[in-house]
């Protein structure tokens, strides 16, 4: 996967990018009018997975998910490249699903 580099610019941060998801996923919510707002990746073997919050560690390249699972245990975590995201999907949390919001980190 070829990267974009610009001459004078400082390399990607993953803190940068999950803080930038974050306020996106701040901004859809706060337009919306669901009290939560569903958060949907879609990795690049297919698999869509609802995710419960997203970090930026352990970095190196790698987030983690903390994902939803099947059943009602606690969210299952996966640590994956960033590299594998392919997409990003935001909706608002139906009332029958709200178990699936995003929670955003404390400020």
């Amino acid at each position: 996967m070829p990267d974009l580099w610009v001459p004078g610019a400082a390399p990607p941060s993953l803190d940068d990018f999950v803080q930038r998801v974050h306020k996106q996923i701040e901004a859809y919510t706060s337009t919306h009018a669901s009290d939560q707002t569903e958060v949907e990746v879609e990795l690049a073997d297919g698999a869509r997975l609802m995710l419960q919050s997203l970090s930026a560690e352990p970095g190196y390249g790698f987030v983690t998910l903390a994902v939803f699972p099947e059943d009602d245990a606690d969210p299952t975590q996966l640590i994956v490249p960033v590299g594998s995201i392919r997409r990003i999907a935001l909706g608002p949390a139906e009332a029958e699903r709200a178990r699936f919001g995003f929670s955003l980190p404390s400020a």
